[in-house]
């Protein structure tokens, strides 16, 4: 609430965030998905740990001991990482709906839970994040060789975006349409794009130097829903497929 206050001075504007329209509804669905998205990433260091943790201290053969069958102990860490997906979603929805309702100029029903659409989209962004680093935990069983490998896979699609634009630019092929859709993070990181050309004073600058020649899509793409869907069922079956077959 305290960023609404914020002042700034930018190309002759002169007020508090606030003013800029970017608690506005529903402006403010799009704004507040896309910057808290980085909490997902303190969450994963938590999931990884646990997992991590289980090995260390033989708490996964424990309970198989006990009589958990490994297929209920897959389950019970994704109801975990979708637990944690839900609760996370839920607090950003709740923040978002305050400062809404205390910044913005629009009060209409209709009008305020329009664009709900980005919690939809929040939510499956951490759920597919959640259930990669479920798999990383499982396949390394050690906190911080899974956390490496999450950083590293997540360098490994950033070379592989540059190298795909690279090859389109020489070649004139669309491999980086394809890149951008398939690979989880890519498509998690698609589901909800920038929102910054969405305010007016960043909005009309931009087309005062580009003359209105670029267009941006805010919209959110099927295809990465149905990515980031196909990569978390991937993922927990990886893990259990991973923990069938090892004889712990």
């Amino acid at each position: 609430m305290l960023v609404g206050m914020i002042r700034i001075d930018f190309n002759g504007f002169s007020g508090s965030f606030s003013d800029l329209g970017i608690f506005d509804f529903p402006y403010v669905w799009h704004v507040s998905t896309y910057f808290t998205s980085f909490l997902k990433i303190f969450i994963a260091i938590v999931i990884v740990s646990l997992t991590a943790s289980e090995y260390s201290n033989r708490t996964i053969k424990q309970n198989l001991i006990d009589g958990l069958s490994k297929k209920e102990l897959i389950l019970s860490k994704f109801y975990l990482a979708l637990a944690l997906a839900v609760l996370t979603t839920l607090v950003v929805f709740v923040a978002s709906l305050i400062l809404g309702l205390i910044y913005s100029d629009y009060n209409e029903i209709g009008i305020i839970f329009s664009d709900l659409e980005f919690m939809g989209a929040f939510f499956l962004g951490h759920l597919v994040f959640f259930c990669f680093c479920l798999f990383a935990g499982i396949l390394l069983k050690r906190s911080a060789f899974a956390l490496g490998f999450v950083a590293v896979w997540w360098m490994f699609e950033g070379g592989m975006n540059i190298l795909s634009y690279v090859l389109d630019k020489a070649y004139g092929t669309h491999i980086y349409d394809y890149v951008t859709h398939i690979l989880p993070l890519n498509a998690m990181t698609n589901l909800i794009k920038q929102p910054f050309t969405r305010i007016d004073l960043i909005g009309s600058s931009l087309d005062q130097v580009t003359q209105g020649s670029m267009v941006f899509d805010y919209h959110i793409d099927w295809v990465d829903v149905l990515s980031v869907l196909l990569w978390s069922t991937l993922f927990i079956y990886w893990s259990y497929a991973l923990l069938k077959r090892r004889d712990l």
